[in-house]
């Protein structure tokens, strides 16, 4: 067993969930996210809460099914993703395990801000698998620019599919900062690709030995053959996500929101940015105001908009609560990574740790 390089080590303290949870920290971003929603709700749109649920409690049994599956299809799809970005930079992971982990770290966002879950899924990976946790971050670092260069992407052909002929300046302002985005997101992993490594001979030691393999992992994985790969795998998870979005309006079947399937996907994809504030747990709070205020650009405003946000969010919050936490209760994997005590106990090589060693 190798020793972890400097710096390298997370203690279980950091990653430690009820730590995490039953924290002032954590119970404060969720009364912050409660009391935005609230004041969203009840002082700015007035909504009348009742007549919400009644909308609600009315949902077709078999679309809400049909959101839940579109939802529940991305994870297999990001965990073949993972494992395919981690396999280019060394470690070989089968689909069923990275799917598991990643699944792991959603169900932590779900419960904690600052996306405690990336780091979570670095610490698990690295417990019961090796390898650096340095490059497993940069890994993530490159599904989160391909996520995001994907959602501007569709948002954009999505949002000019279905607001074609009619001209609205803050959508166009909106298009133009999408594309602006995305743009400069390319032109970082550009750079980065070609031009990162020099940056290990400015920087001191210690952080240049981080930062190699960090950059190993963002940029490991980025070739010819791999990225288009990486960006199709993207693009049907963001698709699965507006379907997700599309089968909830759907089962609702709300006066004034019967929106196709690019409006549903430019709602979705626009309100899945939102996620990324790391004031709130999943960004709860923001998101469902930009669900409201992205329908409210297709005229579904009041109760109906209100209904749709709350829907999608108990399948895209509620259940990962809820499974991934029975998940957490009997995971292997957790138990392993936990027993260790830190993640700098693991090896450094990429071979998997046998199922039910100590």
């Amino acid at each position: 067993m190798t020793n972890e390089p400097n710096g390298e080590t997370i203690s279980e303290r950091e990653v430690s969930l009820a730590r995490r949870f039953l924290n002032v920290r954590t119970i404060g971003s969720i009364v912050f996210g409660v009391a935005i929603l609230f004041l969203l709700f009840r002082v700015v749109l007035n909504i009348d809460f009742g007549a919400t649920w009644g909308q609600i409690a009315g949902a077709d049994p078999l679309l809400l099914v049909l959101a839940f599956l579109s939802y529940y299809a991305t994870f297999p799809l990001r965990g073949l993703r993972w494992a395919f970005v981690l396999r280019r930079v060394g470690t070989s992971l089968r689909i069923r395990d990275a799917t598991e982990m990643l699944f792991l770290s959603w169900f932590v966002n779900c419960l904690v801000p600052a996306k405690l879950g990336d780091l979570y899924r670095a610490y698990l990976l690295k417990g019961n698998y090796g390898g650096s946790l340095s490059r497993t971050v940069g890994t993530i670092f490159i599904e989160r620019i391909a996520d995001i260069v994907v959602i501007f992407g569709l948002a954009l052909a999505a949002g000019f599919w279905s607001f074609r002929g009619r001209s609205r300046p803050e959508i166009d302002a909106l298009f133009l900062a999408g594309f602006v985005m995305a743009a400069v997101l390319v032109l970082l992993v550009i750079a980065l690709n070609y031009f990162g490594a020099r940056l290990t001979r400015i920087l001191p030691v210690r952080v240049a030995d981080l930062y190699e393999r960090f950059h190993e992992g963002s940029t490991g994985a980025l070739t010819s053959r791999s990225v288009p790969v990486i960006g199709f795998l993207t693009v049907l998870i963001w698709l699965f996500e507006g379907m997700r979005l599309f089968f909830v309006i759907r089962a609702l079947d709300l006066p004034g929101a019967n929106l196709g399937i690019s409006a549903s996907l430019f709602v979705a994809l626009a309100a899945s940015l939102l996620t990324a504030i790391p004031l709130t747990p999943a960004g709860v709070g923001f998101v469902e105001a930009g669900i409201v205020g992205a329908l409210a650009l297709y005229g579904v405003v009041g109760e109906p908009a209100v209904a749709v946000a709350l829907t999608d969010r108990a399948i895209s919050i509620l259940t990962v609560i809820i499974l991934g936490g029975i998940l957490y209760a009997f995971s292997s994997k957790v138990r392993r990574a936990h027993g260790r005590g830190v993640a700098g106990e693991a090896t450094e090589h990429a071979d998997p740790v046998p199922e039910g060693s100590p």
